[in-house]
């Protein structure tokens, strides 16, 4: 058994708790996975989940690292939590939660009432920015609980986001990381603090500075952890408890994402592009880049909200067959669904998909919807699915070089994490529709391997974040682009898929005007 030191990552994501024991050179020793429900909904098109619940399915979590690890829990040097963004907790003046927590999935909308006044209600027109503005005042949580829960929002003493609210479980301290603050929040992207005084956010918004929680940088001290914290953990107390980042942020990290060339592509619930870097530079105009899990440095990011959402949707709706017959294999579905993408030529005989299934806020816009085109008879699932996987890589294609655009830097390669990258098929269809090498890291649990390395400098086992990435993370297999494929998917993107958002925007307007749907 090795003596070296270990660090506990919790990851808490969307469909799962992990808690990961990773050494200095990333090597995963432990690994205690809980599955969660991620919501229930009390309404149509809420998504809620107990604060508790998040607390117990971390301690069972820990409890099925232990049972499957030879490691001992004193060779933990500390503590470190990356989870799932935008989800928020309203806190009581005891510490106890008021309500349940409104998870980032959650479709709610407040009402904006009245116009914004002043410098900057005459600037966001002049800026033709008013409905940008007001979809953001709609998506506040924190709008919509003071709104339709007044009693709720009076009693609220903090208002955290999830992270915030595990690391005051785990130490008593209501402190969170820079590199977690991706959300509806009064939250200065640029400078990576709280607003000043006098932005707009705190104009229309409810929060007051008093309700939020002290920042650190990722790698700082949140605090120590706490006798009953410790016991919950399987750990001994006082471990120091150090701040990461957001799942994406620490993905990148992980998957060894430190400079604007390597574009960190996350197949997950939400799919995203991304690159870090230490300029602040927005991948739409207006738009800010996320805080990244290296302090003063951004994640430039293109979101797909819906991303690899879909293909658990078609897995739901049309994939019955494949589970079936990987239960009486005894095999992972995944590998059948592979078979299914392959039994197809690439481009889906002409089978184009727009994977807007939820709207954006710019671009895509409000009134966006998903749209599938060029159905024949030859078509089968088969084609649609994918269909599927050609056009979430379209859309991050598209995310890249408006990342590329901004930022004036070409990417030159690619980076895979989240559970869609561990489809073969996957990746390969990546790498041909962007014409890149797309790798695939060394790990799967990227997200908590970039909390780890938050850690490790953060403790001092590495001097600085180039050190330990380069001795914490690996390359694993790296799928090269096909030249026939990449040649005929060249030819779909560019004449195709580009024009696909423009000649269909009018419509989607229509279809907004005359059925009310999306908002």
């Amino acid at each position: 058994m090795s003596a070296d030191p270990l660090i506990l990552a919790i990851d808490n994501g969307t469909q799962s708790v992990r808690a990961l024991l990773f050494d200095c050179q990333g090597n995963l020793h432990g690994k205690g996975k809980q599955e969660i429900e991620p919501y229930f909904s009390n309404q149509p098109g809420w998504a809620e989940q107990h604060p508790e619940y998040f607390w117990e399915q971390l301690g069972l979590a820990c409890d099925a690292l232990w049972r499957n690890t030879d490691a001992l829990p004193e060779q933990v040097r500390c503590v470190t939590v990356t989870t799932q963004r935008g989800t928020v907790i309203n806190l009581d003046s005891s510490g106890r939660p008021l309500r349940p927590a409104i998870i980032w999935l959650d479709q709610r909308h407040a009402m904006v009432k009245e116009k914004l006044r002043g410098p900057w209600g005459w600037m966001f027109r002049m800026l033709r920015l008013e409905e940008t503005i007001n979809r953001f005042r709609e998506n506040a949580e924190a709008s919509w609980i003071s709104q339709n829960q007044p009693e709720v929002w009076a009693a609220t003493e903090k208002f955290l986001l999830l992270s915030g609210y595990l690391n005051y479980r785990l130490t008593g301290q209501f402190r969170d990381s820079t590199g977690s603050q991706v959300g509806y929040l009064p939250f200065n992207y640029k400078k990576q603090s709280w607003a000043g005084k006098r932005d707009f956010k705190w104009k229309i918004l409810p929060v007051t500075r008093d309700m939020l929680p002290d920042l650190v940088a990722p790698g700082g001290t949140i605090g120590e952890l706490l006798p009953e914290a410790a016991s919950h953990l399987g750990l001994p107390p006082g471990l120091p408890v150090l701040a990461a980042a957001s799942d994406k942020a620490c993905e990148i990290l992980g998957s060894g994402g430190l400079e604007p060339t390597t574009g960190c592509l996350s197949y997950g619930t939400t799919a995203t592009i991304n690159t870090t870097s230490s300029r602040y530079v927005e991948p739409t105009r207006f738009m800010p880049p996320y805080p990244s899990a290296i302090p003063g440095h951004y994640c430039t990011e293109v979101m797909i909200y819906r991303g690899f959402w879909m293909v658990s949707w078609f897995k739901r709706e049309f994939g019955l067959r494949e589970q079936r017959i990987a239960e009486a294999r005894d095999i992972e579905p995944e590998a059948l669904f592979d078979e299914l993408v392959n039994s197809v030529p690439a481009g889906s005989m002409g089978l184009m998909l727009q994977p807007y299934w939820s709207p954006g806020v710019k671009q895509p816009g409000p009134e966006a919807k998903g749209s599938i085109i060029g159905f024949g008879d030859v078509h089968t699932r088969a084609h649609l699915y994918r269909a599927i996987l050609e056009g979430l890589a379209y859309a991050l294609r598209e995310g890249k070089e408006r990342i590329e655009k901004r930022g004036g830097v070409k990417i030159a390669r690619l980076r895979v994490a989240g559970g869609g990258s561990q489809s073969d098929a996957a990746m390969q269809l990546t790498a041909d529709i962007f014409g890149l090498p797309a790798e695939r890291p060394h790990t799967y649990e990227t997200s908590g391997l970039g909390a780890a390395i938050d850690a490790a400098v953060g403790l001092g086992l590495h001097p600085d974040f180039k050190t330990a990435v380069a001795a914490m993370t690996r390359v694993g297999d790296v799928f090269e682009p096909q030249q026939a494929n990449r040649d005929l998917y060249q030819k779909l993107y560019s004449e195709v898929y580009l024009k696909m958002y423009r000649q269909l925007q009018p419509l989607y307007h229509r279809i907004r005007r005359i059925t009310g749907y999306p908002r």
